[in-house]
């Protein structure tokens, strides 16, 4: 199978099952309003993604922090790389405060990658969480978090503000990643989600197919992820941003993403979203739901 390659071909044509409609509804106009209004950085926008009306109608968002601009430069990603802006350290304590009046009971917390800091962000991510938890205490907080180099104590920093759930995504098969995300490292990734699991909160991930993996490479990396202790893992079609991005491969078929989840939850996984149009953050709450409740 072919793999995935930048180029500026024109984007091809979707197929039936990934078309979705415009955003509607009272729920997602109102938190539109107040996301504008209270000038919060979502990646639901930033990163296009195709399931922001479904997400914002039943009230769940992703917000981003440490700014607008990333580090890296992956090759499916639409944030922009560009020049960094230092850290604000206001940041933790506005989104907070911010939150408080949206009414959520789930949020998903992210970030750039500030590979230019010395710390990742860790002490941004980590204040950001506790101001939440202490302006939002009913709010459940999943951190979508970057790879940090691998480096434990900044992972740790993190963990020890305790989100409910920490998520890390490792994107694509091994074979793929230097050209999918070429400064990332997939032994950085299970080096993060295995010290996350170490430190007893509820762990996921996310895989991207349509870029040119083989099938026992996907199951190769269900089975890592397993291995670590991953309790929840998403994956979803990869989708082409722009003609700047990586061209989709192949678009797989609504079947394949289930038999990807039969054999996904047989390895010991214990719960997966597969289908086209999931993402990482589609409905965080629902993917978590069963597992906090256990905890409860």
């Amino acid at each position: 199978m072919n793999k995935a390659k930048p180029s500026n071909t024109p984007i091809r044509k979707l197929p039936d099952w990934l078309k979705t409609s415009l955003p509607k509804g009272d729920n997602y106009f109102h938190l539109k309003t107040l996301v504008e209004k209270h000038g919060l950085n979502t990646v639901c926008e930033s990163a296009s993604c195709p399931n922001v009306g479904s997400c914002w109608a039943a009230r769940t968002l992703t917000l981003m922090i440490l700014g607008e601009t990333c580090t890296r430069s992956c090759q499916f990603c639409d944030v922009p790389t560009g020049s960094m802006k230092p850290p604000r350290v206001e940041e933790p304590l506005e989104v907070a405060e911010m939150l408080s009046k949206l009414n959520l009971e789930y949020v998903v917390i992210t970030s750039v990658d500030r590979d230019d800091l010395p710390d990742g962000g860790a002490d941004i991510w980590a204040t950001t969480i506790r101001n939440i938890k202490e302006k939002n205490p009913y709010v459940k907080v999943e951190a979508l978090v970057p790879d940090f180099k691998g480096e434990d104590l900044l992972v740790n920093k993190i963990c020890q503000a305790q989100p409910d759930v920490i998520a890390h995504n490792i994107e694509t098969v091994e074979s793929l990643q230097s050209i999918v995300r070429p400064q990332c490292r997939y032994s950085w990734s299970l080096k993060v989600l295995k010290n996350i699991s170490k430190n007893n909160i509820i762990t996921k991930s996310n895989l991207m197919l349509g870029l040119g993996e083989k099938k026992k490479e996907v199951v190769e990396t269900m089975r890592h992820l397993a291995e670590i202790n991953c309790k929840i893992l998403s994956i979803g079609q990869y989708l082409r941003p722009s003609r700047k991005h990586l061209e989709v491969v192949e678009y797989i078929h609504p079947e394949t993403f289930a038999e990807y989840k039969t054999i996904g939850l047989s390895l010991g996984i214990n719960h997966i979203e597969a289908g086209p149009l999931v993402r990482s953050s589609y409905r965080a709450d629902l993917q978590a739901q069963s597992l906090l409740n256990a905890l409860h």
